[in-house]
């Protein structure tokens, strides 16, 4: 029978998670070379067969791409893989991975009998099949027993998405403006007097000012002024503060570690568009010593501009103790308040500068990985329990997946 291939793509990422990335075909080796290293990836060898073996399985299965190239970063990471879950004890059973084989197979409709018989008539081997699966399996168990406590769901998360209707619970956008001062302890009092002055302005212009002159923040040389903000995007606790407001009005002083924020309200409008409940959003904490000096600062904006992603991170904190980076994944509702006002400004990959922590001495370096949509359409609450979990895990697996390379030692051959 011959073999479904393109429904096959699918079932790479369930049984080999974040397997598939931009991948060209392996030239052909010199026989007598096939099974010495290529690549050694902490002491672990890969050798050019197995590269030449991957490669042409994923070819066989029209995994879009350089079939070379993801050969490489496959096995790259199926070492990395395998030598974390053996290190936390688990090693699939024999049963396990052919129940694995099994569940790939049946996603073409085909038994494992069938898939294997297929993929030999394509020039690859079973062994390299099994290996495929074992790195996925294992990695899925890992991710599982490492990640279970952090990934649980909320009867509240879950009440949010089945109640959005997929739709989402608001489509009303505002304009603010924003002034976030710094209070150290030695200035906390002056500042806070100066947040109650300031919160009683009911004119832009003069709020502008004030940003201009006192806020830490990047929109501080645009007078505060923020773009169109869709309020679900905004940090809970704000929500209601800033629709409380009519236009020119400014909230209260809020407080935030080591700092004071205030809003202004410039405009509110209606949409035709309700967006989409966000279940969870994941970010990226880098600190660095040296609070807003205009050094550290410097230094911030290099970094900036070198990374594109929260993945990047991790080869910046090799090194360095592991308290200097953490990646987090939470509900709305559970970031700190100054987090959730920084992160509801950035685009994936986008940096804020604007938080300190103890007591001003420390900079954070503070990355949006991703924002996760609750799951809604007419699912029953069982899957979207499932499906909130299982996207929490993904990010974490990414993560820690990220890191893993960042601290590998790779060497070509």
């Amino acid at each position: 029978m011959p073999l479904k291939f393109t429904s096959l793509i699918r079932a790479l990422a369930v049984t080999a998670p974040l397997l598939l990335g931009s991948v060209s075909l392996v030239s052909t080796a010199q026989a007598q070379g096939l099974f010495s290293p290529a690549i050694i990836v902490n002491e672990k060898v890969i050798t050019g067969y197995e590269l030449q073996q991957r490669a042409r399985m994923l070819q066989v299965l029209n995994a879009p791409g350089d079939p070379a190239k993801l050969a490489r970063e496959q096995l790259i990471e199926d070492r990395l893989r395998l030598q974390a879950s053996q290190d936390a004890g688990i090693r699939p059973t024999e049963e396990e991975v052919l129940a694995g084989m099994d569940e790939f197979a049946g996603r073409a409709n085909v038994s494992r009998d069938e898939f294997v018989r297929s993929l030999e008539s394509a020039g690859v081997s079973e062994q390299t099949f099994r290996d495929f699966v074992l790195a996925g399996l294992s990695w899925r168990q890992l991710v599982q027993a490492r990640f279970a406590s952090q990934s649980t769901v909320s009867d509240a998360e879950v009440d949010r998405a089945l109640s959005s209707g997929g739709t989402g619970a608001s489509n009303v956008r505002v304009q603010l403006s924003e002034i976030i001062m710094p209070a150290p302890p030695q200035e906390a009092e002056a500042v806070r007097a100066r947040a109650e002055r300031i919160s009683q302005l009911t004119s832009e212009s003069a709020f502008s000012a004030e940003a201009r002159q006192y806020s830490a923040t990047a929109s501080r040389d645009a007078g505060g002024r923020l773009p169109w903000q869709n309020i679900t995007d905004l940090p809970p606790v704000l929500r209601p503060l800033v629709m409380a407001l009519a236009p020119g009005q400014v909230t209260a002083p809020i407080p935030i570690p080591n700092a004071v924020a205030l809003f202004q309200l410039r405009a509110i409008e209606e949409t035709g568009y309700s967006t989409p409940e966000v279940a969870a959003v994941e970010y990226a904490t880098y600190y660095m010593s040296g609070g807003r000096s205009p050094e550290t600062l410097a230094r911030a904006r290099v970094l900036a501009s070198k990374l594109d992603r929260c993945d990047d991170l991790f080869a910046v904190a090799k090194g360095q103790p592991e308290s200097v980076l953490d990646r987090t994944s939470l509900p709305p509702a559970q970031i700190p308040t100054d987090i959730a006002m920084e992160l509801s400004k950035l685009d994936p990959g986008e940096v804020s500068t604007a938080l300190t922590r103890t007591d001003g001495q420390t900079l954070m370096f503070l990355m949006l990985c991703g924002r996760t949509n609750a799951i809604s359409e007419d699912a029953s609450r069982e899957d979207l329990v499932l499906g909130l979990r299982n996207q929490r895990l993904s990010g974490l697996a990414d993560g820690y997946l990220a890191q893993l390379r960042a601290d590998a030692r790779i060497i070509e051959q």
